[in-house]
């Protein structure tokens, strides 16, 4: 799986761009705020179909215009596959594949795997329990549509039964239909809670190994899913806490309160690790779920590197970009330093200024 080239129009800060990318590793280089990162996001979206820093599509359009567009091109078992995203500032968002318009944004994920890196995800195992759940959420809906399926309805009835409760205060017969929308949350809330259990599952197989050999041999570390409430008991929680829920006018139980721990020698590091030790945990996690989405479409993603390097010491920077490989990589960066000085290999370079490509070349 490659992106062969991306075309932006009234996209963020970008009237018009036309970039093609090479197979191996990608520089965008240039000053903050430029727009390197809107790159990223465009092929975020093309993979997601949203956006990876949670933004509405109204926000995405240039701020002058009503609606912008994503053309994605991509290489994939040897067949060339286009990817149409058109973007709204008042209606929903169209995708078409190779031209032909899907009615659910469910048909476009498995197409194009995308792992994002950024700063911000340094910080995942100290930030709160929302953060690494968002993590879980991100992979999980671009690995598995009857997760995103299951996901999607858990939110919505959340919602409508958060509603409820606050319209209770004011219409208190309402209650009798609260047990229609507990049966619901069960249903597909215990769907979360499997996939969630098998997804630690699955990274526990791969992150061992790679954080061993990130802490030089020193430390192991396991992921534990922390769910809210097990299947079993979920109904009987639910029950006994209506009358919070009713007093607080929110769903008080369920897996959108889960989380994640990361255990290194039963020592929680969460909460007692160092930020080195936190920054490797969370290296070592982006680095498993390369890993995992190889293992189980039997493809590689493409790496996208927000401006992760310069958040890295150099032997954290040396692994990442060493063990990188034959993936295709698509890195953001303020300067070339870091790769010239340790001689990292890079294939095709592109000096972004102001919402356009200024230079173009080849590395070495």
């Amino acid at each position: 799986m490659i992106i062969k080239s991306l075309e932006l129009a009234d996209f963020r800060n970008y009237d018009a761009l036309h970039i093609d990318f090479c197979s191996g590793t990608n520089i965008l280089y240039g000053d903050n705020a430029q727009g390197k990162t809107n790159i990223l996001e465009a092929i975020y979206l093309s993979a997601t179909t949203k956006s990876h820093k949670g933004s509405k599509d109204k926000d995405i359009v240039n701020f002058n215009k009503e609606e912008s567009h994503i053309r994605t091109y991509l290489e994939k078992d040897g067949v060339e596959i286009r990817v149409d995203m058109h973007l709204r500032k008042n209606k929903s968002k169209g995708i078409a594949i190779d031209g032909q318009r899907i009615k659910k944004a469910a048909e476009l994920l498995g197409i194009l795997n995308v792992v994002f890196f950024s700063p911000e995800d340094l910080s995942i195992i100290k930030n709160g329990p929302a953060e690494r759940r968002r993590f879980v959420d991100m992979e999980l809906c671009q690995l598995d549509q009857f997760y995103l399926y299951n996901l999607n309805h858990y939110n919505k009835i959340v919602n409508q039964r958060n509603r409820l409760l606050k319209d209770m205060y004011f219409n208190p017969s309402l209650r009798d239909t609260l047990n229609i929308w507990d049966s619901q949350l069960v249903s597909f809330g215990s769907k979360i809670i499997e996939r969630r259990q098998l997804f630690a599952e699955q990274l526990n197989e791969i992150i061992c190994e790679i954080h061993r050999r990130l802490s030089g041999g020193k430390e192991n570390l396991t992921i534990c899913y922390e769910p809210d409430v097990t299947i079993e008991e979920y109904e009987k929680n639910l029950l006994l806490n209506q009358e919070r829920d009713i007093k607080l006018k929110q769903t008080t139980t369920g897996p959108h309160r889960d989380d994640f721990s990361f255990m290194e020698s039963d020592v929680d590091i969460r909460k007692f690790g160092s930020q080195g030790q936190q920054r490797t945990a969370a290296l070592s996690l982006k680095l498993s779920e390369i890993e995992l989405v190889k293992k189980m479409t039997n493809d590689s993603p493409v790496l996208l590197l927000d401006d992760v390097l310069s958040e890295l010491d150099s032997s954290r920077q040396n692994y990442l970009l060493n063990t990188i490989g034959n993936i295709q990589t698509i890195i953001t960066c303020t300067g070339l330093d870091e790769f010239v000085n340790n001689r990292f290999e890079i294939d095709k370079v592109f000096h972004i200024e102001n919402g356009s490509i200024k230079k173009e070349g080849y590395g070495g």
